[in-house]
């Protein structure tokens, strides 16, 4: 890992992901862009010589000087940062910015679904996640020394998401971590019973490991009435630090995640989550 792009709002939450994303840069020896939005609409930008585009413009400088105050942490010592600031509105255009600067993380701070309304609350965290082709870790409360040792990846056992569980399990290779896949099982249509589970593990890790399971991974079954809880309960028993969840991009969440499972652990886990596209 490279480079890490933290987009920004000068918000607390912000600021929780910057220090994050500062150890990580430190462990990487990677570098940090600073992604400030500004959403201004066509009718500032489309005026050059108006009140309206003099206005904008005006915001524009003042954002880039808010970013003296707010990078002036000690935790960003020796770490190389480039700042930005962009009028982008929709969130799918983060994922052209990471892919033009070659990013290879974004992480971003988040209020959670009932928090203040600022830039990155609440579902629109979401749509990045959803419009993002590269991981996207979310943090919620301070993490100042960010080293997982315990993992919960939430995993359906499918084929399709052994890309992004390689990707999981290369990300987490820098802390050594105790990975838990963790299937749960639903009261419903979806119910497996243990041998057509035990199938499912079985070819997903003849796929992905030659049949073996690698050092410090242990498969998960538990039974509860949604995955969301599941998942919940399970990282809370075992103390995790933090949450992986696989993506299907624009799409949503992956195939097993139905509903707003995704968008739910994202904005309510106070443990970080983390995503990687399937």
């Amino acid at each position: 890992m490279k480079k890490i792009l933290v987009p920004v709002d000068f918000s607390e939450h912000a600021g929780y992901a910057l220090e994050v994303a500062a150890k990580l840069a430190k462990d990487y020896s990677a570098e940090i862009t600073v992604l400030h939005m500004m959403g201004l609409s066509e009718a500032y930008l489309s005026k050059s010589e108006s009140e309206e585009a003099a206005e904008a413009h005006f915001y524009m400088k003042l954002a880039k000087k808010r970013f003296n105050s707010f990078l002036d942490k000690p935790y960003l010592k020796d770490v190389k940062i480039t700042e930005m600031v962009q009028n982008y509105k929709i969130f799918s255009e983060i994922n052209e910015l990471a892919k033009e600067q070659q990013i290879d993380l974004i992480v971003m701070g988040s209020h959670g679904a009932s928090g203040v309304s600022e830039i990155f609350v609440g579902s629109n965290t979401e749509k990045v996640v959803r419009s993002s082709n590269i991981p996207v870790l979310v943090i919620k409360v301070p993490r100042p020394q960010f080293s997982p040792k315990l993992v919960v990846f939430a995993c359906d056992f499918a084929v399709e998401s052994i890309k992004a569980y390689h990707n999981a399990r290369s990300f987490f290779a820098k802390w050594n971590v105790q990975l838990h896949l963790v299937y749960v099982n639903l009261p419903n249509e979806d119910f497996r019973n243990t041998m057509e589970i035990k199938k499912k593990v079985d070819f997903f890790l003849k796929v992905a490991h030659n049949g073996e399971l690698p050092p410090n991974t242990e498969i998960i079954h538990i039974s509860d009435y949604s995955i969301e809880s599941g998942i919940f309960n399970h990282a809370k028993d075992v103390n995790a630090d933090l949450i992986a969840i696989p993506t299907h991009g624009r799409s949503g969440i992956a195939h097993f995640f139905k509903g707003s499972i995704g968008e739910d652990l994202v904005n309510h886990a106070e443990l970080p989550v983390i995503t990687f596209k399937v």
